[in-house]
């Protein structure tokens, strides 16, 4: 926002008047009906400016009873859920909140496009910006001004495409999928960490505590249960008194075959208990299997 405020003026498209526009260290020094502020966050994206601030963790800016704030732009399909939150939260915050028909494009019309591509004059049109149908519809402008319908590339998501000097094509794909950022990782989470987390959220977690003796595998102590996120154990002695009769049913057959695989105990005390609580409650809780030698 600041490079295009910048680049607007030098090239004489906004005529701001000297001491219009003031650092935001400085607004303490000015009386709040004698101040406006131009800030990103009308899509409600979580970390832009206007969100941090509806939500009081902006650190230079907080939104005040009495604040009027306009919403200058129409959510994008699929942004309704956020922007909404952002709204909600304004107006906890007791401002006034100005979101109906305000709406300023950021893209430019159909006839602006057309003029970009007749002074440009390009030998290919590569439209990179939008869903699919938007564009297509690019593409469509770009062809209807003289460009060759061969020549106006629709790429996809992991797309490689090769620029030559008489020639662009697309010459490979490569697998591209999301990445996630979690606290100071970026793309260190894999897919068998998300499926658990994904398990934690809708099912919780079960912790199966047991001591066994290493020598006969006999069981020494519990089995425990641990719950976190799926039952409360209180209200639920009944199945969980039948998980640790299933568990050391398991122990038992277990140690038939007079072994001390840990491992092999631990799958089979999963698959054993993932199997009880599926047929008693039909939930798939992250199951747990702690196993402490003596």
């Amino acid at each position: 926002m600041i490079n295009i405020i910048t680049i607007a003026t030098e090239l004489g498209y906004i005529n701001i008047p000297k001491g219009t526009l003031i650092q935001t260290e400085m607004l303490k020094n000015y009386p709040d009906e004698k101040t406006v502020i131009i800030t990103t966050g009308s899509q409600g994206e979580s970390m832009a400016a206007l969100s941090r601030m509806a939500q009081g963790t902006n650190k230079k800016l907080n939104i005040k009873a009495g604040d009027v704030v306009i919403l200058s732009s129409t959510p994008i399909p699929g942004n309704e859920k956020a922007v909404n939150k952002i709204i909600d939260e304004l107006y906890r915050k007791h401002a006034t909140v100005i979101y109906q028909d305000t709406h300023v494009s950021g893209h430019a019309c159909a006839e602006e496009i057309k003029l970009i591509y007749t002074l440009v004059n390009p030998k290919y049109a590569i439209p990179v910006h939008g869903e699919y149908r938007h564009r297509r519809e690019a593409a469509s402008i770009a062809e209807s001004v003289g460009v060759d319908k061969k020549k106006c590339l629709l790429l996809e998501v992991g797309d490689v495409l090769e620029i030559c000097e008489n020639s662009a094509k697309v010459v490979d794909h490569v697998a591209s999928n999301g990445i996630n950022v979690d606290g100071l990782g970026v793309g260190d989470v894999g897919n068998i960490v998300l499926k658990d987390r994904q398990a934690l959220a809708t099912a919780g977690m079960v912790i199966i505590a047991m001591a066994l003796s290493d020598s006969s595998s006999e069981l020494v102590s519990g089995p425990d249960i641990i719950s976190k996120g799926f039952v409360y154990m209180k209200e639920s002695e009944e199945l969980i008194n039948g998980l640790k009769s299933v568990v050391r049913d398991i122990i038992n057959d277990y140690r038939k075959d007079n072994n001390n695989d840990w491992k092999k105990l631990k799958s089979m005390v999963v698959t054993a208990a993932e199997d009880y609580l599926w047929k008693n409650i039909k939930r798939e809780p992250l199951v747990i299997p702690v196993i402490i030698s003596v």
